[in-house]
């Protein structure tokens, strides 16, 4: 019995996703998104070092420091991966600086309402470079692109940090 066009074009998208599969974990083709994520000949010490470094720099050492004695074998490669690639990876490209970065993950920490995380940048920001007006303004632009109720809660979180930095 003879297949129709529509068995012969799925066995045929079948066997061309087997070999792209085939291919790609084979190194033959690399995909140009999150090409990153796969390992990089040189770049096993030097990003986690680059890494730490940004880290250390943009969070401050007292919370790497416990991030660090913190880890344990379960979460030894969580950090890592985090420290290469987010840090290493992300964070020390040249084409943003550090201040727009911060402004960056302040409005998308709070966009999606990883209040912890935002905590965590809202205490290194005003730390650092950032100043009180520079926060009022991620979180007036949060409330327009995000929502009044994650800039309602950014501004009452910012206000816990700010009382614990005063």
């Amino acid at each position: 019995m003879e297949r129709s066009w529509r068995e012969r074009c799925r066995e045929q998208k079948r066997f061309t996703w087997r070999r792209r599969i085939f291919l790609i974990l084979s190194g033959r083709i690399r995909l140009p998104l999150l090409a990153f994520l796969l390992p990089q000949p040189n770049a096993n010490a030097d990003s986690l070092q680059a890494g730490f470094e940004v880290r250390r720099a943009v969070l401050g050492d007292s919370h790497v420091d416990k991030a660090i004695a913190g880890t344990t074998e379960f979460t030894r490669q969580f950090q890592e991966l985090i420290t290469r690639y987010a840090w290493g990876a992300i964070w020390s490209r040249p084409e943003l600086d550090r201040r727009t970065r911060r402004l960056l993950a302040l409005a998308l920490t709070a966009s999606l309402g990883r209040w912890e995380e935002f905590a965590l940048h809202v205490r290194a920001a005003l730390a650092s470079e950032l100043e009180l007006c520079d926060l009022k303004e991620v979180l007036l632009q949060t409330a327009v692109y995000a929502g009044a109720p994650a800039a309602n809660t950014g501004f009452q979180i910012a206000a816990e940090q700010i009382k614990k930095i005063d």
